[in-house]
């Protein structure tokens, strides 16, 4: 008899966990940078379209494969085919590099949080020299939001090289994130059931908060109207629909294993299709919605620096050229700018490296996303917001609900195979097996604590999962269409649910979602070769600025063995089978 699997107490409990879990940092900082990117309004259409043909289709596939086979990843795959053991493997290494650097994030956000009850906020001002004769030099040339990311938070090194000590500060917080995720995932689906409806849900209360705040800050509509009007020759560019699959992929969480560990908690009858629309509608309007709330305060943000710089230029003109106190304006500056120079030549000319050119437009162009926009743009705009304290206080709390909620998910992707495994249940407590996990993933995860600890988060972001994601999950559809065969798949799902499959997903399953997998990953594998020499961002203090430098020859190691660690397995899996059989078969032949 196998023993009776733990189950969701109902299927909102299940539900809440997949929202929690898909609707992520991805759709506060990705989503608002790619409409910037690519037209606006207008960027909405690859999207949607890219959500029917890839999103649902996808989402649908995992979840039915989790609930047939109620087993965690490498169970499920190895259920299908012995040979496909190593696409669950792959899977779980995948979800294991993620939740090393992703809680890195939650460690970043208790720190913001704890210094968000601090008055004035600490990024909203320079601190004095050490002579206490002016502002720090460093802060003066960045900017007080940049100033404390880079030096107070992360105490950034110059370069990849210089690798510097653990910061105790950021280590502590990431200590703190981690023993959090444990208290959560402590007992299974009976303390994640519990924990979901709060991280799914609170995000939600935050942005509808920071919504009605954000439509009453001064240039809001100058935001709004910059991402609605949609710049339709931006649907020409292939990189605007490449980009629009590609958040679909990520942002829903496809390829980590989590979905099909989340699902084979599910009663077998459990409509898992129902569910999957749900789900991914959720996660798209999520998208959008947190959208309209970043532009809102984009155009505040850009607003307040483009008046802030047409008073820096008035103020120099009127005490240089004796102009009379309220003059210039935001509607004669440009025709009295021309006039003076032509006036006065020279006078002009001396003080023109001073003058700034002021555009609202050039101020809304500029497009960030990531840590970027989380910890610096946004920062950046809530200093200069009323009662500033409370509005960081709750966009911090937010960023915090949204990354654990994604955690449960990514260690639920890792803790579901080997509870799963007899070998492992049978020596230790569920309670062990993830205290283990937690343990070994904090201490690894320390790495980024250290000075040079970004340049490694962002190799582990950009590396670790994207072409590995698109093998799995194509492999995935593949095994489900091909190996276990499409129809039997469909008579599973009749059976468990009493509910026939329609030719739509048979049709995305078979065709369009595995060849849309492949030109994703052709674009990637192309990008990467035709891009030569990777290259990274390197904090250079005596600039106060960004600059681009080439990765040493043991980064692109480490790079090379984080796409191979979790894509081997696939086929090494099938091979170590294959071989294991044919011993089999050869020990079994003599005795014939």
């Amino acid at each position: 008899m196998e023993k009776a699997r733990p189950l969701w107490a109902n299927s909102l409990q299940f539900v809440f966990a997949c929202i929690s879990y898909a609707v992520g940092l991805g759709n506060v900082w990705r989503f608002p940078y790619l409409c910037q990117m690519y037209g606006g309004g207008s960027f909405l259409v690859p999207y949607i379209i890219m959500l029917i043909v890839e999103g649902m289709p996808l989402l649908y596939l995992e979840l039915a494969v989790g609930q047939r086979m109620r087993q965690g990843s490498i169970g499920a795959w190895r259920t299908i085919s012995p040979y496909l053991s190593g696409v669950g493997v792959a899977s779980v290494v995948v979800s294991f590099f993620l939740s090393m650097y992703y809680n890195v994030i939650n460690a970043w956000a208790f720190w913001y949080l704890f210094h968000s009850f601090q008055d004035p906020l600490p990024w909203s001002v320079c601190p004095l020299n050490g002579n206490h004769t002016g502002y720090d030099e460093e802060c003066e040339k960045a900017s007080s939001t940049q100033y404390f990311w880079y030096r107070k938070t992360l105490n950034i090194s110059p370069s990849l090289q210089e690798n510097g000590g653990v910061q105790w500060e950021p280590a502590l917080c990431l200590l703190l994130a981690w023993l959090v995720v444990y208290l959560c995932i402590l007992r299974g689906t009976e303390s994640t059931g519990k924990v979901v409806y709060f991280t799914a849900s609170l995000p939600y209360c935050v942005l509808i908060i920071y919504l009605i705040r954000g439509l009453t800050l001064h240039g809001a509509t100058n935001g709004l109207m910059y991402m609605f009007t949609p710049k339709i020759e931006q649907l020409a560019n292939p990189k605007a629909w490449i980009n629009a699959a590609t958040q679909i992929f990520f942002s829903l969480g496809l390829g980590f294993g989590s979905l099909i560990a989340f699902a084979s908690y599910n009663e077998p009858s459990n409509n898992c299709q129902k569910h999957a629309i749900i789900v991914s509608l959720i996660n798209s309007f999520t998208s959008i919605f947190a959208s309209i709330v970043t532009f809102s305060i984009y155009g505040f943000k850009a607003t307040f620096n483009y008046e802030n710089c047409l008073k820096k230029v008035s103020l120099l003109l009127t005490n240089t050229f004796d102009l009379e106190d309220g003059f210039l304006t935001a509607s004669n500056l440009e025709q009295v700018k021309g006039y003076l120079a032509s006036a006065y030549p020279s006078k002009y000319s001396e003080m023109f490296p001073q003058i700034k050119n002021c555009s609202l437009e050039s101020e809304l162009d500029t497009a960030v996303q990531g840590t970027g926009l989380a910890f610096i743009v946004y920062t950046e705009a809530i200093k200069n917001m009323e009662v500033s304290q409370l509005w960081s206080v709750l966009y911090f709390f937010m960023l915090l609900m949204l990354g654990i909620g994604s955690m449960l998910g990514n260690t639920a992707a890792i803790l579901t195979p080997l509870t799963d495994s007899k070998i492992i249940s049978s020596h230790l407590p569920k309670e062990a097996i993830s205290g283990l996990v937690c343990l070994v993933n904090c201490a690894i995860g320390m790495v980024f604590t250290m000075e040079a600890g970004n340049y490694w988060f962002d190799i582990f972001n950009d590396y670790a999962a994207t072409l590995s994601l698109l093998l799995i999950v194509l492999v995935e559809t593949i095994a489900v269409c091909y190996v276990y065969g499409l129809r039997r798949f469909e008579s599973d799902l009749k059976a468990m649910t009493g509910r026939a499959v329609s030719w739509y997903w048979k049709v995305m399953w078979a065709g369009v979602s595995p060849l849309l997998i492949v030109s994703l990953f052709v674009f990637y594998l192309s990008d990467y070769i035709l891009m030569g020499t990777l290259k990274y961002q390197a904090w250079d203090a005596s600039q106060g600025q960004l600059v681009t430098k080439d990765y040493p020859a043991y980064a692109l190691a480490v790079i090379g063995l984080l796409v191979a660690s979790s894509t081997m397995c696939i086929p090494l899996a099938a091979l170590g089978t294959f071989v294991q059989r044919r011993l089999k078969r050869g020990d079994a032949d003599p005795v014939a």
